[in-house]
């Protein structure tokens, strides 16, 4: 089969190279899919580029890539299954992701196939197309994640997401409409149209305006770019508000190199028990398939839009890595082996 194949730890159009390579094997609780789509997200570039150091030594692999195939969300067909797999047959189209725990190494998606847990994807709702499926897998996931599959949604009636045009941030902004809040958007001018095409309430061009300036007090401020410090926030928060940040060390420009956005996180963390609009620390792996099934079913029903903004070919990855660190993607990048 054909596959983008990583040796070594660099910029994308130096390591990732397209080759011929043996089609994966299927395990006993694995299912074998045919890539039909899958996604260029910040999870990926790290892992290709080995920064910051320390992911090297959280699974990636030290010296090299463990995994040499880049990739861990898809949507596809399913070829073979394992023999102790009962919710799938071959044949069946399915959207989610490569392996159950963080995206803290290679997953295999970059590739004609490749062989996932099978708790770790469901069936493709037939009202989308595999594009749109492979858009939401693994940044839906982050964005349930951080919101605990929605339950931080449930009180807030005026939510902010500072970032909002990016994969994750489309998605929050789609998330908190559908619980029926009223939704601030922040990014860039180009973006905002995009934004209000989702459903915003409110777009703000961080590049003309400091939201933090307005007097405006929100339920919850889900910080995707991570360019705000929680103290700045205080004041647009209302009395239980809450301030979320996923981390984003903006492809290393932000962040040292060894340690990338880590010491932040631990900071937040630490922080947690003493500071109330810090939500406590979750140690716990992201609980895919129950944010899969919550995703299927948004799809479903149409409260959950996919936004692409361009398509790759397999051989293209370089290339959209490589646009991904534009910072001018509006929504999400597919490749398409």
């Amino acid at each position: 089969m054909k596959a983008i194949v990583q040796e070594a730890y660099g910029p994308a159009a130096e390591v990732l190279r397209l080759r011929e390579v043996e089609p994966p094997s299927v395990g006993d609780d694995e299912v074998l899919v045919r890539v039909r789509a899958a996604s260029v997200h910040p999870d990926v570039w790290h892992v290709v580029t080995g920064t910051p150091y320390v992911l090297r030594f959280m699974g990636a692999g030290v010296r090299s890539p463990k995994h040499p195939i880049p990739g861990t969300d898809l949507a596809g067909v399913i070829e073979a299954v394992g023999r102790n797999v009962t919710t799938f047959q071959a044949g069946d189209t399915v959207f989610g992701e490569s392996h159950r725990g963080f995206q803290w190494r290679n997953g295999g998606t970059y590739a004609e196939y490749v062989a996932v847990p099978h708790d770790v994807v469901t069936h493709k709702p037939r009202n989308v197309s595999f594009d749109q499926a492979a858009a939401v897998g693994t940044s839906g996931i982050i964005a349930l994640f951080n919101l605990q599959n929605g339950k931080r949604l449930e009180s807030a009636k005026r939510v902010l997401v500072n970032g909002a045009a990016g994969g994750v941030g489309s998605i929050v902004v789609q998330l908190a409409k559908a619980y029926g809040a009223s939704v601030t958007g922040v990014d860039r001018t180009e973006k905002l149209s995009m934004l209000r095409s989702l459903g915003a309430d409110e777009v703000i061009d961080y590049t003309e305006e400091d939201f933090t300036q307005r007097g405006e007090r929100f339920d919850l401020i889900f910080d995707v770019a991570s360019n705000l410090l929680p103290a700045r926030c205080k004041a647009s928060l209302s009395t239980n508000g809450v301030y979320i940040a996923l981390g984003h060390d903006h492809f290393g420009a932000s962040r040292g190199r060894l340690w990338g956005s880590l010491p932040q996180m631990f900071t937040l963390m630490a922080m947690a028990p003493f500071v109330e609009y810090l939500p406590n620390p979750e140690f716990a792996s992201p609980r895919k398939h129950e944010a899969l099934t919550i995703l299927k079913e948004m799809l479903e029903n149409w409260t959950l839009k996919p936004v692409i903004d361009r398509t790759y070919p397999l051989s293209g990855v370089p290339d959209a890595i490589r646009f991904l660190e534009s910072g001018l993607a509006r929504g999400k990048i597919i490749v398409r082996p």
